[in-house]
């Protein structure tokens, strides 16, 4: 009994010394743990500010592989001078007219497979690209390239790895579901139109730029600025009569980026076979929502 009542302070000393240990530990962790955390976050943030988190692209640049002194400060360029806008302005009755005129046009604008080989003049394709390079982009970085094949063999080239692709998609990637959705479309792997259309025009998106000087420039939202001037790019093609099949062929970017021998910092983003409707072209007799299906007024 009087063992037991010489070890129960001896005891409590040693648990208290035990607990005080670990409160100290715990401190030095938590203060470890938030120390690192607003080191990752300002390093995560000086380097992708402005990007969403649901907007990240896997091709970005990772922190890790960046070297600050490849690149170029964006905000040590010269200030830009700003300068009058004035575009036109309408009456009402012809802004409505325009507007309606416009929606009929783009309104006629199919996804056509079926396209002819007859020439199409080259200044129109170069004017229409010139349309889609007026796409706003992140800070102005204008983050595009658009690559214009017109050389038979090249073509044949892209075919072949388009198809071979394709029909892994088909066969393996896509699943059941996708490929019973494409059914109705009457598509599949064989992409004949990339042979017979007078242009291909493959969108790469430039991922960063390289100056002059070798050094890099960050291209904000390049993916979204490149998507944009896409879409002004369909347009562009719609006003001149000409016909297209949007086509994002999965799995196929770096085999079309060595054959085209275009730098690191590009990605494909979209493949346009482009030229006139051929004779006896079909497409879906599809319907498109109506207005009250698409927009929400608040």
């Amino acid at each position: 009994m009087a063992l037991l009542s010489f070890l129960t302070p001896v005891l409590v000393v040693i648990l208290c010394l035990v607990v005080g240990f670990m409160l100290v530990k715990s401190r030095e962790t938590e203060a470890t743990s938030t120390a690192q955390g607003k080191t990752n976050r300002t390093s995560k943030s000086d380097f992708r500010p402005w990007v969403d988190q649901d907007l990240q692209d896997e091709t970005e640049i990772s922190p890790g592989g960046r070297d600050d002194d490849e690149w170029v400060n964006n905000s040590e360029e010269e200030d830009l001078a700003h300068v009058p806008y004035s575009p036109p302005r309408y009456p009402e009755k012809t802004m409505l007219e325009r507007s309606k005129s416009f929606y009929t046009l783009m309104n006629q604008r199919r996804s056509v497979r079926f396209i002819s080989p007859e020439p199409v003049p080259r200044e129109v394709i170069d004017h229409v690209i010139l349309t889609a390079g007026t796409a706003p982009s992140g800070a102005h970085t204008e983050p595009w390239t658009f690559v214009v094949v017109s050389d038979p063999e090249t073509k044949h080239q892209i075919r072949l790895i388009v198809e071979e692709e394709e029909e892994m998609n088909y066969r393996q990637r896509m699943g059941d579901k996708w490929v019973q959705d494409l059914a109705k479309l009457r598509t599949n792997w064989i992409k004949e139109y990339l042979d017979v259309a007078p242009y291909l025009i493959l969108i790469f998106k430039q991922t960063y730029g390289i100056l002059p000087d070798s050094k890099k420039r960050t291209h904000y939202y390049n993916e979204i600025s490149v998507s944009i001037s896409c879409g002004i790019l369909l347009a562009a093609l719609q006003n001149v009569g000409l016909v297209t099949v949007t086509s994002t062929p999965l799995n196929c970017g770096p085999q079309l980026r060595f054959l085209l021998k275009r730098p690191a910092n590009e990605k494909l983003l979209m493949l346009l076979p482009v030229g006139y409707p051929a004779p006896d072209a079909t497409v879906p007799d599809l319907k498109r929502k109506q207005l009250d299906d698409i927009m929400v007024h608040i």
